[in-house]
């Protein structure tokens, strides 16, 4: 029977591991290496990250989007973890518009940053909203600005654009509510790869579509985003 000698040991040292794996797991929450979001998602991208898998050819239901010819692009706008100091809940996404990037917050100094396309008037929308629904294979119908600009799409507004390789909205499509307010903005797949890192969509946050598949598989419904009002670089 061990004494009492022992036993006091025996305990400074249960709980001396016990700190220990609770000091572990507080630096990882802070270095953003804990998980947030949807269980079940695809590991973070680290220094050992297979781009060329992620950027393969997909397949995806009845659907098998094009391989990205990813190493054209310059390597920030690739999909990876970068240092982000935000004050947001881990789990928010921050759409940076200026730079071309959309920023999904993993603690207050970390994020995975995805390169996206964006609108060229003024951006269209900024502002604070919540992810209220998510498609896979959405259905696009064109605003009705849009079709006033041009009518030959009119024939989409009652059935929609089918699903598909040359769906605009692409393989996934996130829509932004504030309150029970639509605001018509998406965050979406696009069938023009080479709109990423540039500003030429109609108003709404292209991604590539194997970017766009791996960030719906993370996001919960009523994920919060914000799009920035002002190029941060110039704050």
């Amino acid at each position: 029977m061990p004494d009492a000698k022992g036993s006091s040991l025996e305990k400074e040292l249960s709980r001396r591991s016990f700190v220990a794996v609770g000091v572990a797991s507080l630096g990882l929450a802070v270095s953003g290496c804990v998980s947030v979001g949807l269980p079940g998602q695809p590991p973070l991208p680290d220094e050992d990250f297979d781009y060329a898998s992620a950027y393969a050819a997909k397949e995806d239901g009845e659907f098998t989007w094009p391989a990205i010819n990813y190493q054209s692009f310059d390597q920030k706008y690739w999909r990876q973890v970068v240092e982000y100091r935000s004050r947001e809940k881990p789990g928010t996404i921050i759409v940076d518009p200026y730079n071309r990037f959309l920023y999904w917050t993993l603690s207050n100094r970390k994020a995975l940053r995805y390169g996206i396309g964006v609108g060229r008037s003024a951006f269209s929308w900024s502002g604070t909203a919540l992810i209220r629904v998510k498609r896979e294979h959405p259905i696009w119908r064109p605003p009705r600005e849009m079709i006033a600009r041009k009518p030959s799409l009119e024939k989409y507004w009652v059935d929609g654009f089918p699903p598909g390789l040359k769906n605009p909205l692409g393989a996934r499509a996130m829509d932004l509510w504030q309150g029970s307010v639509d605001t018509l903005y998406r965050i979406h797949g696009t069938n023009s790869p080479n709109s990423i890192g540039k500003s030429v969509s109609s108003g709404c946050i292209r991604m590539w579509q194997q970017d766009v598949i791996d960030l719906f598989e993370r996001v919960p419904l009523r994920t919060k985003v914000i799009v920035l009002d002002k190029d941060p670089n110039e704050a």
